[in-house]
């Protein structure tokens, strides 16, 4: 028996497990279904940024996920990567630290979740953050979590920075201040060249309190009920079953994928779905596993006349020879970079309020998630996404056990304005690398080619090559709509005793990269949840 169980230490879960077992005389059990990530082979490799390729297609550390035939995208199976590990997703991600647009949390706010508002969000950013610049009115540096400037930036960066300066962008140096328009580096939830996934800053540093917990290898199967309040969980874990009971509350910090996947399994969903594979019915829920949003994303490539950014040649085999020697001398050097230094946000229409485009610069050849064997020499890429797809996916089941992957359809493109904005991020990646700032680099345009100028035909190519960026968000939406399965103080409707903190309970999509707002929302939580925690103890 533990006050309260957590399922998943992922980026929210280790948010959560720290600031819940904050009081000595409350228990915390966090459940994780993958390892640890103090093995060494696994420990250095997510130390290390550049770590992210391998750990992308990891067979332990992720749970590489695939969604169905996306019908709008030639019928391409979308891979999903997703972290398995403590630290979850921060554990494999590409660390970049966006917060996203103030309009994104005001709009949360104005669907009737009091309390999300950008004005009452930020203090939270501000407190979970350590900023290795320093203070100011839009940065803290008491927290845990380190945010850092790269220690390895390409000289191809600056290049892109330039490129948007000639077209008439501003140069920005934190894209987390007072506007996010821009070009410029990102900033990353690293310190001194090194990873500082949720686990590191959450989880690491409070791992000998006594009345904390923490299980790997456990996979949960269902969450356990009496009537409508949500008593234990059952897990398995070495081909056995086990069962612990939760006197306070279950948190339920999964993921926009295995968090709806679960309350399926545990008999809370949509009622024709959970009959679909004889699930009783624990309580009806029509909104779990709806309301799928995801950024599609889309890379030009383009061949380099030079050996600069990271290629295969014979100046690049020397440099790749001596990285590993630079990064354990310095924490410098090809080893520190995570391959998208640079980035923008942009807007398509000068009447939009913030942004509708991210861009990801890299110095490098990118092609099918770095699966795609590169050509020789040298090559960058440059990734566009839509920051407000209006296009809505899904989550559901293929089984009912719980050891098989969920069954994941994102609908992107079913939306047409999605694929008119991806249309316009295309034609204007172009004109970004055919600035005279990239001229004593250009070659020939791999991707989409020369060939390719009609918007039919740019149509055509992002049907056949855009792939995830992986922000998935919205399945557990909070609100208070039909589809809603949290209210906005993260309680599931209807039941007692279960709150789903993650990225799933997003109602629209964040402008930007999703993972610090996730552990803000977790920061959020456990603020509501001490909240009400100490309400209880004055009474």
């Amino acid at each position: 028996m533990f006050d309260y169980i957590i399922i998943g230490a992922g980026s929210a879960g280790c948010v959560m497990a720290n600031r819940l077992s904050e009081n000595p005389d409350t228990s915390v059990c966090l459940l994780e279904a993958g390892p640890s990530d103090a093995n060494p082979l696994h420990k250095h490799l997510i130390k290390v940024p550049l770590g992210i390729s391998l750990l992308m297609w990891h067979p332990v550390l992720n749970w590489g996920y695939y969604s169905e035939k996306e019908s709008r995208l030639n019928n391409r199976r979308m891979y999903s990567p997703r972290g398995k590990v403590l630290g979850g997703s921060s554990a494999s991600n590409a660390m970049v630290y966006i917060r996203g647009q103030a309009e994104d949390f005001n709009h949360w706010a104005s669907l009737g979740n009091k309390g999300w508002d950008w004005l009452s969000l930020l203090p939270l950013f501000k407190r979970q953050e350590n900023q290795q610049r320093g203070a100011n009115m839009f940065h803290g540096v008491d927290g845990p979590l380190c945010v850092d400037d790269p220690t390895q930036t390409d000289s191809l960066c600056h290049t892109f920075i330039n490129a948007g300066r000639e077209l008439g962008y501003t140069q920005t140096t934190d894209f987390n201040g007072a506007s996010q328009e821009g070009f410029g580096v990102f900033q990353m939830t690293q310190k001194k060249g090194e990873r500082w996934s949720s686990a590191r800053a959450h989880l690491h540093p409070i791992r000998n309190r006594k009345n904390l917990h923490v299980i790997t290898d456990a996979h949960v199967s269902r969450i356990l009920f009496q009537g409508k309040k949500a008593t234990g969980v059952e897990y398995l874990q070495d081909k056995a079953t086990y069962k612990i009971k939760a006197a306070k509350e279950i948190v339920l910090s999964g993921g926009a994928f295995n968090s709806p996947q679960l309350l399926l399994l545990s008999g809370i969903g949509p009622e024709d779905e959970l009959k679909k594979h004889q699930i009783p019915v624990t309580h009806a829920l029509e909104g779990v596993g709806k309301n799928l949003q995801d950024h599609l994303d889309i890379i030009l490539r383009q061949k380099n006349c030079q050996n600069t950014g990271y290629g295969l040649s014979f100046d690049f085999a020397l440099t790749a020879l001596k990285a590993p020697f630079r990064y354990l001398i310095s924490r410098s050097g090809f080893l520190a970079s995570n391959a998208a230094e640079a980035g923008a946000f942009v807007k398509t229409d000068g009447n939009l309020k913030s942004a509708d485009l991210q861009l990801h610069f890299t110095p490098t050849y990118l092609k099918r998630h770095g699966r795609s064997k590169p050509p020789l020499g040298h090559v960058y890429s440059l990734h566009l996404c839509n920051l407000h797809p209006k296009s809505r996916g899904r989550v559901t089941l293929h089984s009912r056990e719980a050891g098989e992957a969920p069954k994941i359809l994102y609908n992107y493109l079913h939306h047409p304005d999605d694929m008119n904005t991806m249309i316009k991020a295309v034609k204007f990646g172009r004109k970004i690398l055919q600035t005279d700032a990239f001229k004593p680099y250009r070659k020939e345009e791999l991707a989409p080619g020369n060939a390719v100028q009609s918007d039919r035909d740019i149509e055509a190519f992002i049907r056949e090559e855009a792939e995830s960026i992986y922000h998935p968000v919205g399945t557990c939406k909070m609100g208070n709509d039909s589809l809603a399965v949290v209210d906005d103080q993260l309680r599931v409707h209807g039941l007692e005793a279960l709150r789903v903190v993650d990225a799933s309970i997003m109602p629209t999509l964040i402008g930007g990269n999703t993972n610090a707002t996730t552990m803000v929302i977790a920061e959020k939580a456990a603020d509501l949840i001490l909240k009400t925690e100490s309400g209880q103890h004055d009474k």
